[in-house]
């Protein structure tokens, strides 16, 4: 791997090796940092320990213990995103920091196994997370409205960690080209290199976009919702990811994430596209976008199925123990990945051109 698709994987714990904490010494972490006692239900993860605890009063919160990797600077920019999205949307479902009893936000600890790691305490949202339901197109308007509500709370916010550099934030994605050495079958890789150099063809105009921080990641796992309630999306989980990018590439990440799973009964007909449009329609009346960020937008969500398919087939090698959970959204872009190949630049560019 070349050095810089080394030093831009690595940020963020991405590459981290650790050792998981046990069940119970998480109780134990939960019980001397806040006073609580639970039953613990750990959540599949990226890259730390996450579990859904459980009080005997039947009260829920979130208890996160970091990878060692992430620095106590990174995740109080995350705290303090939360916050600010809180204070400037009151009505946005998002999760609210737990202090501990002394009052402090993002205690640190050293784990039975030597590694110093922080904890932080949230919030629970209740719901479903959406990639495990479906949504009507008058929900998907609803998440869109949501995405632009959250964009709007968080304009003019700035951190000393929001300029980070995060692998997952596609304007990097030419950084991450010394990971097709991970990819081992041929067409595959052929697939990704094309997909690079379609995207070394958009990037000089990404530069000019407008940027702030963005939560860059509304991902079907990381919106919670309720079909018995009007509002429908009653959480937005999982700041992990936010950074300070372009508005277009945080829009093309929340339509990624409504391309079908299954390949088009007719590829060349067929619009990839359909499901986002709906985003789309709760979005634009709240939030605008340029001429240039909307030609750019298909652009990029095709610059996230590659970018998804480097990470996750380097980090699969990595950790195999955790491949299932890694690579649960992979197997899907090889067929979204020869949509865009299968158009020309300028027809891609034309993808959401109803909305100009």
């Amino acid at each position: 791997m070349s050095e810089a698709a080394d030093s831009i994987a690595d940020a963020g714990g991405l590459a981290g090796q650790y050792t998981p904490m046990p069940e119970a010494e998480a109780r134990a972490v939960l019980g001397s940092l806040y006073g609580l006692e639970g039953t613990l239900h750990r959540f599949a993860t990226e890259k730390d320990d996450t579990f859904r605890v459980t009080t005997a009063a039947g009260d829920r919160v979130i208890l996160k213990i970091a990878n060692p990797d992430e620095t106590r600077s990174e995740l109080d920019f995350l705290n303090a995103v939360m916050a600010r999205v809180a204070s400037a949307d009151p009505g946005l479902p998002v999760p609210r920091v737990i202090a501990t009893a002394n009052g402090t936000e993002l205690p640190m600890i050293t784990d039975a196994s030597g590694q110093v790691r922080f904890v932080r305490l949230l919030t629970y949202l209740a719901g479903t997370p959406l990639s495990d339901t479906t949504a009507t197109a008058e929900g998907r308007e609803k998440i869109g409205a949501v995405l632009a509500r959250l964009r709007l709370a968080m304009a003019g916010f700035d951190h000393p960690a929001a300029g980070r550099v995060l692998a997952w934030d596609v304007q990097h994605l030419a950084s991450l080209e010394g990971l097709l050495a991970h990819v081992t079958d041929a067409d595959q890789r052929l697939a990704l290199t094309a997909g690079l150099r379609r995207f070394d063809e958009i990037a000089p105009r990404l530069k000019g976009c407008r940027r702030q921080v963005l939560h860059n990641d509304f991902s079907q796992s990381n919106i919670v919702v309720d079909h018995d309630d009007p509002a429908f999306v009653t959480g937005i989980i999982d700041f992990g990811d936010t950074v300070t990018t372009a508005i277009a590439v945080d829009v093309s990440t929340a339509l990624l994430n409504q391309l079908p799973r299954q390949p088009l009964a007719d590829p060349d007909s067929s619009d990839l596209f359909a499901a986002g449009r709906d985003i789309l329609r709760g979005y634009l009346p709240l939030a605008d976008l340029t001429e240039d960020e909307l030609r750019l937008i298909p652009h990029l969500v095709m610059a996230r199925v590659v970018a998804r398919a480097l990470l996750t087939i380097w980090r699969a090698g990595l950790f195999p123990d955790n491949q299932t959970y890694i690579l649960r959204n992979t197997e899907q872009g090889w067929h979204q990945l020869d949509w865009f190949l299968s158009r020309s630049t300028a027809q891609v560019s034309d993808a959401l051109s109803d909305f100009l």
